[in-house]
């Protein structure tokens, strides 16, 4: 059976992310950290980087669309995202 994450368990953002690779980086070059914790931070930033890149490929894909004209050409075109109804789900990720 695969565990469930709790409701108010939340992914990070993309930007937490950075925010913690960045801490990450700056612990490692201060030196003030043994070997074994130095692999551990080492592991987490591969990690992080691996989920950066992740959603930076999945947003390369939102953004630029591939069309098609009459004569079959394909050319891209930015991505335009439908708005939602009303901007109830906008209002929430606010709070």
């Amino acid at each position: 059976m695969a565990k469930k994450k709790p409701d108010d368990a939340k992914e990070p953002t993309f930007e937490e992310r950075l925010a913690r690779l960045e801490a990450i980086v700056t612990k490692l070059e201060s030196a003030e950290v043994g070997l074994d914790e130095s692999l551990k931070l080492y592991a987490e930033g591969a990690g992080i980087i691996k989920e950066c890149r992740k959603t930076l490929g999945e947003a390369e894909k939102r953004i630029a669309k591939l069309t098609e004209d009459a004569a079959g050409k394909l050319s891209t075109e930015p991505f335009e995202p439908e708005e939602p109804e009303g901007g109830a789900a906008n209002e929430e990720d606010e709070k």
